[in-house]
């Protein structure tokens, strides 16, 4: 391990800070801390959209019950009706948990730590000498496009894997200035 003393990142090292509010992540630089990428799975759908979504969707379904209320036919359509909505309810929330996934890639002094939390599992911590990391992309061949790895310590690491295409690319392009702004 090199045993310079470590460099501050500027705050001024963030050049795309604004498109950061368009990004699933944000880097977070306070003098007083140390430098955090946060980066988490969008989900397009809100806890607001998911109630219209279910709301509309029973109303809808009950319309045409009104044509048959009174009779017989109501109770044998009526289970099925219950099981398309409640079919529905659990898809939604299972793909909600299952974006549930995030990455923190913190810098604290000459150490760098990427955690890994699944939506499901432990999560997983890769940790390096900042001046050792490299930052990689690979346009084919992993298991997405554009798929980018840190490597240090021995080890690749994944990072940003649920990102859109665009959103690794432009991941990868921070990722390389902040390693060569560390350096």
């Amino acid at each position: 391990r090199c045993m310079s003393t470590p460099k501050r990142i500027a705050s001024s090292f963030l050049p795309l800070r604004g498109m950061h509010s368009l990004m699933p992540y944000n880097w977070t630089d306070t003098p007083e801390g140390p430098v955090v990428l946060t980066l988490s799975a969008h989900n397009s759908l809100s806890p607001k959209g998911f109630v219209l979504m279910i709301s509309i969707t029973s109303v809808l379904i009950a319309l045409p019950l009104v044509s048959v209320l009174g009779t017989a036919l109501l109770w044998w359509l009526l289970p099925f009706l219950v099981a398309a909505v409640g079919a529905l309810w659990f898809a939604l929330k299972r793909s909600y948990r299952d974006r549930q996934i995030s990455e923190t890639l913190t810098r604290n002094g000459e150490e760098l730590t990427l955690i890994h939390s699944p939506a499901r599992g432990e999560a997983l911590e890769w940790s390096c000498n900042i001046y050792w990391v490299r930052a990689e992309m690979h346009k084919k061949g992993g298991p997405v496009e554009h798929y980018v790895t840190l490597t240090g310590n021995g080890k690749r690491v994944e990072i940003g894997r649920f990102l859109s295409e665009d959103e690794r690319i432009a991941l990868y392009d921070e990722l390389v200035e902040f390693l060569h702004q560390a350096s």
